[in-house]
């Protein structure tokens, strides 16, 4: 395990939770990961050797020059709670392996047993058939019954039947396997918009979660985020809706000049 991941400073806590993250639909676990990690100002505290888990399939080549392969980075976090509940580990990273995701589970899992962590989050996008200017709702899923009926209190959706693509999801599987408690929150992403960023579905999941941790922070910043998000995605909208007018219909009344046309016949048949 050293030589897989490097920590820089030694920390014992009593008990904490981890929040794991990797790229998905709409970016949301990573916005909302890491706007938890920033607001908290969690410390950075160690990386994987990504070439544990990570197989280049190619390189960069600048100026006629081949470069190094390049590895994505996956790092730790850790905040500490003052009011005396759990610490928070972060692990946020910039890519998901291609075939070693089971591997990386695993090792992130090792990783949180000897920080003693008692609970696993993590997020994701749910696909929703809803409109870009409708309020996302927030889902819930979780590894034991228990769990479910503590995010009852939240007041998330519980669809019974659904599939999570990726870590996101595969690090709970493994984590039931391995008797931890795991929970996964939702945002609702409307399944036109999946390859977008989506701030405010994140921003709505993180307002679940800061109720789960009982935890206050400034979300000013996420919210004008969403918003700018929400105007440009209506601007798009109203280009591509015209682009469609003018590319799939035709006007109810003759051009102009078929009226100039008429009225000149008209004239001559007068003379």
């Amino acid at each position: 395990m050293k030589n897989v991941v490097n920590f820089h400073k030694e920390l014992r806590p009593k008990a904490c939770d981890l929040i794991a993250a990797w790229p998905g639909i709409g970016n949301l676990s990573l916005i909302v990961t890491r706007y938890l990690r920033e607001k908290l100002d969690a410390e950075e505290i160690g990386e994987i050797e990504p070439s544990a888990f990570f197989d280049p399939i190619g390189v960069m080549v600048k100026d006629n020059i081949v470069e190094a392969p390049q590895f994505p980075e996956g790092t730790f976090y850790y905040w500490h709670n003052t009011s005396g509940k759990r610490d928070l580990l972060f692990f946020i990273s910039d890519e998901q392996p291609t075939y070693k995701g089971y591997d990386l589970a695993n090792f992130i899992l090792d990783i949180a047993k000897k920080f003693k962590v008692k609970r696993i989050y993590t997020f994701a996008a749910a696909i929703a058939k809803i409109h870009h200017t409708e309020q996302p709702k927030v889902w819930g899923v979780a590894t034991a019954p228990g769990l479910i009926d503590f995010l009852k209190k939240f007041e998330v959706v519980l669809r019974g039947r659904l599939q999570i693509a990726g870590l996101n999801g595969l690090l709970l599987g493994v984590a039931k396997e391995r008797g931890l408690e795991g929970i996964c929150l939702l945002g609702e992403v409307p399944s036109y918009t999946t390859r977008i960023p989506n701030p405010k579905a994140s921003l709505e999941v993180i307002k679940v979660m800061l109720k789960v941790l009982d935890l206050e922070i400034d979300l000013t910043e996420l919210a004008k985020i969403a918003e700018e998000s929400d105007q440009q995605m209506k601007r798009l909208a109203a280009q591509a809706m015209g682009e469609y007018i003018d590319r799939y219909t035709k006007p109810v009344w003759p051009p102009e000049e078929e009226f100039e046309d008429e009225e000149d016949e008209d004239e001559d048949e007068e003379d």
